[in-house]
């Protein structure tokens, strides 16, 4: 069929049409490509270079710089200083084992810190760093330097290590870091990645651990170029990370180190309180120990001399030691007498010297009695007989919930390791915990802070701010975080009859001011700033019938691990409460002679604020304490401006 001239011209125009359409895709397809050739041979001409002379880009983390603390008045505590040292990948090394052998040609390597980075290695990714040697010289680090291509994959590093300049002062609040273990990451459910570098350092006890995650801050990354060698050639790219939250406590340097040397040559425990806001002013146990050698890797001597001393230095006392509070106890009674209306500040009881409660004797201190005794003469001459008629008729639920009002038997919330909740018995957790009926005994006991009760010299100390300051005071360790100040919350009122407290304080203020008063030799001088305390002594032995028959044996006859404990509480100024003090000494046997005398040193310096005068003390002590203060002075840590401005 013949094609009509309209035909043939149509189909000329749509073959040119294609043709315009191909021609335009092969010259857009050209296009793009000339484009991807440019990219590839001029935009990333440096990544290809690296390809081609074998080299390679890596991420690597930055770890950040920790957190510092500081005291209540800026004073370091715990800050982070720079260290250097020799770090490998294995990735970036043919021969693990040769390189080693070369680089302990050129620096000397510690054979066991050797062989704990080859465990590391055999069990961390090829790509992490490990650390071979760790606060080595300026001059070992310049050698590896000089012989960087003999030592693939080995590189000089500065790093930040914590460091405590206070030493054993903080050891038991501060804690201490130490690398991450299997252990520690086992306990979380998605781990910081950093925190899978070998060596990274994490708190382990104490605020360092129960405040990780605020002090630790954020990784940075950076992008290397490494050679065939394993070589840093250069860094590419850099994202900082971002520092952990510094924080500023409550306590005072000074007094906790006045704390820590009065009470050296004990196993003992101390806690100041202001009873006005609950802030810890000084929380010290001794002995105590250098956190740093943990920080650095102690060693096994080292270690062993700290788990096999009876006095158990590594054991916060403060917090985690709970005690039979003995005499200390008495205000809680006396408190739940009067609040249930079972005893007035004029009824007495009779003591003889001894009580016998269902066939069993129970006896005061004082083998010929007190007579007939009321609640403030029962404070001041300590009488067991009093409180043991008076808690049999108050019985043991008011008199536990007395002591939970007053802050015994409840966890504190603390940033601190193990805070013991201690224990204020009732009936049925008897039951429910031993299985056994509460005794009328059981009661009895209890009067006296013995039997079931127990008590951290941290609640003592709370207990003690709240008798003083009729509020429901709560102790506060954290005083900023990042310079911004922590709120605290008014304290609510206990709720308890203000002449009942009035009179407990007085029976309190007898104990210290009275010539009769068990405290009465460790008093402090000035009427303006006199204590009201209570003396205490917990046994932890039972006295059986036939020992009282041939005569109890003297505490200073007995093994130390034997003896009685010794405690002492107290607030001053009577006239205006500023501090609550509570100290404890572990077999120190009595709580007149062992712990009152550190309690009142403790007080007269944390009203001071430095060395009191002589004046402030009995004029018989004048010449003890003077070479007490010149002994403590030599203590004392030296001045260090670095860190005021920080806080």
């Amino acid at each position: 069929m013949k094609r009509s001239p309209k035909d043939s011209a149509e189909s000329a125009r749509k073959i040119t049409r294609r043709g315009l359409i191909l021609g335009g895709g092969m010259v857009g397809f050209m296009g793009l490509l000339g484009a991807r050739m440019r990219y590839m041979q001029v935009d990333q001409a440096d990544e290809f270079r690296l390809l081609a002379e074998e080299n390679r880009v890596n991420i690597r983390l930055i770890p950040p710089a920790r957190g510092e603390i500081f005291d209540r008045n800026g004073r370091t505590i715990a800050r982070n200083e720079q260290t250097y040292r020799i770090v490998m990948v294995r990735e970036d090394t043919d021969d693990v084992d040769e390189t080693i052998r070369e680089l302990s040609r050129i620096v000397k390597l510690d054979p066991d810190e050797l062989e704990k980075a080859m465990a590391e290695m055999k069990r961390s990714a090829p790509f992490l760093p490990i650390t071979l040697a760790d606060r080595v010289s300026w001059e070992d680090i310049s050698r590896v330097a000089l012989n960087a291509p003999a030592l693939p994959g080995v590189t000089p590093e500065v790093g930040l290590s914590r460091l405590y300049p206070l030493g054993p002062d903080f050891a038991h609040v501060v804690g201490y870091v130490g690398p991450v273990s299997d252990y520690d990451l086992s306990k979380m459910e998605d781990p910081d990645q950093v925190l899978r570098i070998p060596r990274f350092q994490i708190g382990k006890v104490g605020l360092e651990a129960k405040m990780e995650d605020q002090l630790r801050g954020k990784a940075g990354a950076r992008r290397v170029e490494v050679n065939a060698a394993g070589r840093v050639m250069r860094e590419l790219s850099r994202r900082e990370g971002t520092e952990g939250t510094n924080l500023q406590l409550t306590i005072d340097h000074m007094l906790q180190n006045y704390v820590q040397a009065r009470m050296a040559e004990e196993s003992a425990a101390a806690v100041v309180m202001d009873t006005r806001n609950g802030d810890i002013l000084a929380i010290g146990s001794t002995p105590s120990f250098d956190p740093n050698l943990f920080v650095r890797g102690i060693s096994v001597a080292d270690y062993r001399d700290l788990t096999e001393n009876k006095y158990r230095p590594l054991a916060n006392k403060t917090v985690q030691g709970t005690y039979p509070p003995g005499s200390t106890f008495k205000m809680v009674v006396a408190l739940a007498g009067l609040e249930a209306g079972v005893v007035t500040a004029d009824k007495t009881y009779y003591c003889p010297g001894h009580l016998t409660v269902s066939g069993r004797r129970f006896h005061c201190w004082k083998g010929g009695g007190h007579g007939h005794v009321n609640i403030e003469k029962s404070l001041q001459q300590s009488c067991d007989v009093f409180y043991y008629e008076l808690a049999m008729e108050v019985g043991i639920e008011k008199i536990t919930e007395m002591a939970q009002r007053l802050g015994l038997g409840i966890r504190h919330d603390l940033p601190m390791s193990a805070v013991a909740q201690g224990l204020t018995p009732t009936k049925a957790w008897k039951q429910e915990v031993r299985g056994e009926s509460w005794l009328i005994g059981d009661t009895v006991n209890s009067a006296i802070g013995q039997g079931f009760v127990l008590s951290s010299p941290l609640q003592l100390a709370v207990m003690t701010a709240r008798l003083a300051s009729g509020r429901a005071v709560v102790p506060r360790l954290v005083k900023s975080i990042d310079t911004v100040e922590q709120e605290i919350a008014e304290a609510a009122s206990l709720g308890i009859n203000e002449n009942h407290l009035r009179l407990v304080r007085h029976g309190m203020y007898q104990v210290s001011n009275s010539q009769r008063g068990t405290a009465y030799s460790n008093r402090i001088e000035p009427k303006e700033l006199r204590m009201a305390g209570k003396t205490g002594t917990s046994q932890v032995r039972n006295i059986t019938a036939a020992e009282r028959a041939r005569g109890v044996t003297r505490n200073d006859q007995l093994p130390w691990e034997r003896r009685d404990h010794a405690l002492f509480v107290n607030f001053a100024p009577y006239d205006n409460p500023r501090i609550a003090v509570s100290v404890v000494v572990e077999h120190g046997m009595g709580g007149s002679t062992a712990a009152a005398p550190i309690a009142r040193d403790i007080t007269l310096q944390a009203l001071f604020g430095d060395d009191p005068p002589l004046d402030a003390y009995p004029r018989k002590d004048h010449g003890r304490i003077a070479t007490q203060q010149e002994k403590l002075r030599e203590m004392r840590p030296p001045e260090d401006s670095r860190g005021r401005s920080r806080a």
